[in-house]
């Protein structure tokens, strides 16, 4: 199972400046909860953001740059290739960035989505893709609302590739 996992804003926003445009405890703690034990997969930039290998998990760097290593971590040179190192896995996460996740929708690699959309508007750089839907089916979904602790009203969205 390959999955799309990401935190989006009610325009499709991602990021700015290559950094996460909210803060989101519920969201965070999510997102280890379910990546924990599992391969993510990530652009490089993504992965310059995070700065380290996240723990309990097997870290694959997509990047172009034939020399790039980073100690902990998986490196691999197209989305293709990294799925290839992570086929034995029972999930991969697919993490980020904007440009992994549009490769990974336009050449349907991916059985699910796992969104966190954070109902506010962010002013951003990079933006998520559209969700089709023709292509993809809610199957669960849970609204909440902000608290002492998260900012915004924030829903989780898992998706499902629809069978033709």
């Amino acid at each position: 199972m390959i999955t799309i996992i990401a935190a989006i804003g009610s325009r499709n926003e991602l990021g700015k400046d290559n950094d996460l445009i909210w803060y989101l405890p519920a969201d965070l703690k999510r997102f280890k909860k379910v990546t924990i034990g599992n391969y993510i997969v990530m652009g490089r930039n993504t992965y310059e953001s995070i700065g380290k290998p996240l723990p309990n998990r097997t870290t694959v760097i997509i990047t172009r740059n034939k020399s790039y290593t980073q100690e902990g971590c998986i490196v691999a040179h197209s989305i293709e290739e990294a799925l290839e190192i992570s086929k034995e896995q029972q999930h991969v996460f697919i993490i980020g960035g904007a440009e992994i996740y549009k490769q990974c929708l336009q050449n349907d690699l991916v059985d699910r989505l796992d969104i966190t959309r954070v109902h506010e508007q962010f002013e951003a750089d990079v933006f998520f893709p559209e969700i089709d839907s023709k292509k993809w089916e809610i199957i669960s979904r849970e609204d909440h609302e902000a608290d002492e602790k998260n900012k915004f009203d924030y829903s989780f969205i898992s998706y499902q590739k629809k069978t033709t």
